[in-house]
């Protein structure tokens, strides 16, 4: 079973993020509030197989986030997918520079995600 940790400061774009996750097939999905809470959780219980990432959160960005997860030599390990409303090409690009593999922009359809994933984790 693959293990998905979501990363998103919203309940309800978690919520919905679950949801298209569940049409992956057998996953398990885990979640944080923030870059503090993922790094919690990913010492608490290890790498994830693939990380869905926010940018604007609390205490910590997605992108501090990366740079975090790339200094200690997880990222590119893990492969992580931007979920974020931030959408001009400089952020874009931003987020793949800090090690993102796909940007995903909010709002997003969630017939768009499960494609994505498939991609990045080969199935």
């Amino acid at each position: 079973m693959q293990r998905i940790l979501v990363v998103e400061d919203s309940s309800l774009v978690q919520s919905i993020v679950k949801v298209a996750l569940r049409r992956y097939g057998s996953v398990h999905i885990a979640s944080a509030s923030n870059g503090v809470e993922a790094l919690a959780a990913i010492a608490r219980d290890g790498e994830p197989d693939l990380m869905l990432v926010d940018i604007n959160m609390p205490r910590m960005s997605g992108i501090e986030l990366l740079d975090e997860l790339r200094g200690q030599g997880v990222v590119p390990r893990i492969p992580v997918i931007i979920v974020s409303t931030e959408s001009d090409d400089h952020d874009v690009q931003r987020g793949l520079d800090a090690g993102a593999r796909a940007y995903l922009k909010k709002p997003f359809r969630t017939e768009d995600l499960v494609p994505l994933m498939r991609e990045i984790l080969g199935r």
